[in-house]
Formats: C-alpha cells, sequence, structure tokens
C-alpha cells in the first residue's frame, strides 16, 4: 500500500491479484455445485459488489486518505455475508489479512485478524463432513503466519529507516565536521603566513623607516635610500599577502630560485637591521619541489624576524645545505639567547616556533632548536627530499 517502496508495492499487486483469484475461483466452485438457481443470484451480487467495493478502494487508494478505514470495512462486511451464504468464500480472507495488516494499528489489527479467523474456522466447519483439526488450526497457522511474517518485515522496514537517519546524520555531521576541519587548517595556513611573511616584512619595514627617521637631518641620501627599499619592501609584502590569501606560492621564487631567494632575504635583513647576515649554499643545488622551497623561505622569514625583534644579536647566518636524502636550513645568531623549553611551556613568544614545527611536520620533516640565555640560538630544519629525487 506505500507506492514508493518497490518490494512492498510487488507484495501488494500479489495479494490483490490473489484476493481476486481466490474470489473468482469462490464463485466458479459456487455455480459449478448448485447451477445458476436458489441463492446463486444473491451469491453472483454479492460476489459483483465485494469485487467493485475491493476494486475501488485500491485504485482509488491515495485518494481514500483517512476513509480508507470505512472501506476496508465495507470489504469484509460483505465478505462476512458471502461466507455466510457460501462458506467456500472463506479462503478470500488469506489476502485481506495483509490488508489489514498494513492498515491498522496493532491492537485493531489482531481483533481483525480473530475475526477473520474465527469466520474462516465457522464456515469450513458449516461444510466439513465431520470434526476434522486440521479445519481450526490451519486457519490459525496461516493468521499467526502472515501476522508475524507482517510484523517482522515492519520492523525491518523501521529498522531500515533508522539505518538511513543514522547514516544521513551521519553524513551531515562528518560534512560539518570537514567544513570546521577545512576552515581551521585555513585559518592555521594563514596564521603561518601572516606570522612568517606580513610580520617579517612588517618589521623590515619598522626598521627601515627608523633608521631613515634617524638619519633623516644627519644624512639624507641615506635616509632616501632606507625609504627607498621600505617602498619596495611593502610592495614585495602587498604581493606576497595577495598570493598567500590566494593560497598561491611566494612570487619571489617564481622569479629566481631558492638559493637567490635566500640571499636576498639576508641582503634585505642586514639593509634594515643593525647587524649583517650572511647566507651560504652547502652541496650541490637541486630541484625542490615548490611546496619545499615555499616551507623553507616562510621558515627564512620567521626566524630571521624574531632575530631582528628579539635577539639583539650582532651577527647572523643563513645556511643552506642540499645532501643527497634531504636539504637542511640553518638559521644561527650570536644573540642573548633564550630556553626552548620555557618559552614553549609559557607560550610567550612560542607561536613562531610553533609554526615553524607545524610548516616542518606537514612536510614530513623534523626541527631542531638549541639555544641558552647568552649563548645565541640555532635553527636548524631538515626536510627529506628523497622521494622528490626518485620522482624526477
Amino acid at each position: 500500500m506505500k507506492p514508493h517502496l518497490d518490494g512492498t508495492t510487488r507484495l501488494n499487486a500479489a495479494m490483490h491479484a490473489g484476493f481476486f483469484l481466490l474470489l473468482a475461483a469462490s464463485v466458479a466452485r459456487f455455480v459449478a455445485g448448485h447451477g445458476l438457481s436458489g441463492a446463486t443470484p444473491l451469491i453472483l451480487v454479492l460476489t459483483g459488489a465485494l469485487a467493485l467495493v475491493y476494486a475501488a478502494g485500491v485504485l482509488s487508494w491515495t485518494v481514500l486518505g483517512r476513509w480508507r478505514p470505512v472501506w476496508l470495512t465495507a470489504v469484509i462486511a460483505v465478505w462476512l455475508a458471502l461466507v455466510v451464504a457460501a462458506p467456500s468464500f472463506a479462503w478470500c480472507a488469506v489476502p485481506l489479512f495483509f490488508v489489514c495488516l498494513q492498515m491498522l494499528r496493532p491492537r485493531m489489527m489482531i481483533a481483525v485478524v480473530v475475526l477473520l479467523t474465527v469466520a474462516t474456522i465457522l464456515a469450513q466447519l458449516r461444510i466439513a463432513d465431520g470434526f476434522d483439526p486440521s479445519i481450526v488450526l490451519a486457519p490459525i497457522a496461516v493468521a499467526l503466519m502472515a501476522t508475524m511474517t507482517f510484523l517482522q518485515l515492519d520492523r525491518d522496514r523501521l529498522e531500515l529507516g533508522a539505518t538511513v537517519g543514522e547514516l544521513l546524520r551521519t553524513r551531515i555531521d562528518l560534512a560539518q565536521s570537514q567544513r570546521v576541519a577545512g576552515m581551521v587548517e585555513e585559518r592555521e595556513r594563514l596564521a603561518r603566513e601572516i606570522h612568517d611573511v606580513l610580520a617579517q616584512g612588517l618589521s623590515s619595514l619598522r626598521m627601515l623607516l627608523q633608521a631613515a627617521q634617524r638619519s633623516w637631518d644627519t644624512d639624507p641620501e641615506l635616509a632616501r635610500a632606507h625609504v627607498s627599499r621600505a617602498v619596495e619592501a611593502a610592495g614585495d609584502n602587498l604581493d606576497e599577502a595577495r598570493r598567500f590569501v590566494k593560497g598561491l606560492g611566494s612570487p619571489r621564487l617564481e622569479a629566481t630560485g631558492l638559493g637567490e631567494t635566500l640571499s636576498a632575504l639576508a641582503e634585505q635583513v642586514t639593509f634594515a637591521a643593525t647587524h649583517p647576515v650572511r647566507f651560504e649554499i652547502s652541496g650541490d643545488p637541486y630541484p625542490l619541489e615548490p611546496e619545499v622551497e615555499s616551507a623553507l623561505l616562510r621558515v627564512a622569514q620567521s626566524a630571521l624576524a624574531n632575530v631582528s625583534e628579539h635577539a639583539r644579536a650582532t651577527k647572523a647566518a643563513v645556511t643552506l645545505t642540499y645532501l643527497a636524502d634531504k636539504v637542511v636550513l640553518d638559521i644561527r645568531d650570536d644573540g642573548v639567547g633564550f630556553a626552548p623549553a620555557s618559552v614553549r611551556a609559557s607560550g610567550d613568544r612560542g607561536n613562531g616556533l610553533r609554526m615553524i614545527g607545524e610548516r616542518v611536520a606537514d612536510l614530513g620533516g623534523e626541527m631542531v632548536v638549541e639555544s641558552a640565555p647568552g649563548e645565541g640560538t640555532a635553527l636548524a630544519v631538515a626536510v627529506p627530499t628523497a622521494p622528490i629525487m626518485e620522482a624526477r
């Protein structure tokens, strides 16, 4: 009775067809046994009425709505009249069982099924030559099997619906979790880029402008040079900001290689800060994946920003080492140093180191920090490149 479920629709069609076949067989048996005289005209009228009422309900099932119980009552009433007049019509009760099972609530369903079963038993006893236990037991067995089968199917349907609903809720929750995770991941990416790129750029701008301010009266040419470099640095950082917001690589790396970009970065920091930064390459350079080059550049920018802002160093050095299976970036300074464990524990100025560690870990690399108060700082990151070399 639920056309949106293909399996149920087929079962209903079979039950309806079975009802009409049993009805036709019953009326044929009655006519063959009694001819067209006596009670036969009444039986034919009742049979036609039952067929019409039943067919009308099946064809207008969706239109009946809340009137379906009235239709079922009419069908059962006409069927009972037929059974009283001709007991051979009792076996039409079997398809009626399924109609009742699908339409009625449990208590009413049981009551109607009991009524149909009792009517069937009494009808069979009327035409039997003597008492036979099968006359009583067979209808009860059929009613019991039909009822239990339907109840189990209905329970399975409800469980399947609950499972499907749970799956849908799980899929919605999973989609929500993925969306939140994506948002968190994007925020982390932007936070790293802002810290490593904009913070370093703004630090350079501030030092360049401070240097220009100090020499504005005494050395106007030098002050103008500082301002020009500040303008260039601002332009570079604006390009970097636009690129990382879009998730793109560094424009510096697209124009030059990693070594040249790091060399230019060291020169820029040297010009802006009060300490020189030396850059050197060790080993034979080979191409790296863009994400590796971008990560190493960001690490260098973040580390040099920390040196300029916090280390109070007199000199610093950046070394890029190409090994057979990895590339290593070292940044060392002779500044005031710090206790790495205490910084990580307190969170004071620890975001830079944390972000560097996360960035390197994303590439399967590792970070090592060696420092102590008054002894300077050495930061080393190593990123594996063996798979990249093999891919090439």
